[in-house]
């Protein structure tokens, strides 16, 4: 299993959107870096949801629930789109504040590239938020 986060912004798509639709196409993503991550996301991978712009914060866990396919917001095909299901809500969202703070998650990319809006998360990174997020999944 690898592990994932993406970026929303929470008034054009956030977490509650999600959970409201049940599934979400993850379109729209063009930037090549993001896009070559989309690719490499898996069925079943675990998704980070994270509140750009307004809150800052890792909101909630989704789902990879379906690998990538042709994004259909565009005729290009060099870019991609993945299906997330929602899994939990956060009982605590971890705020951008409390990520940086965190001495154990220093080489979180989010921290390093912080436009990138789909990568990659360490599984010790993963669980650190997890733990920070007090929500048992």
């Amino acid at each position: 299993m690898n592990y994932w986060l993406v970026k929303s912004e929470p008034e054009v798509f956030g977490w509650d959107d999600l959970v409201k639709d049940k599934v979400a196409i993850w379109d729209g993503v063009r930037n090549y870096q993001a896009r070559n991550n989309l690719r490499l996301m898996k069925k079943g991978d675990y998704v980070l949801f994270y509140h750009s712009q307004t809150t800052k914060d890792v909101v909630g866990l989704s789902e990879v629930s379906q690998e990538f396919f042709q994004d259909p917001t565009t005729d290009d095909p060099n870019w991609v789109s993945v299906k997330l299901i929602p899994v939990k809500k956060f009982v605590e969202p971890v705020t951008l504040a409390a990520l940086k703070a965190n001495e154990k998650i220093t080489e979180l990319i989010m921290l390093r590239n912080g436009r990138l809006s789909v990568m990659p998360v360490a599984k010790n990174e993963f669980n650190e938020i997890i733990k920070m997020s007090k929500t048992k999944i």
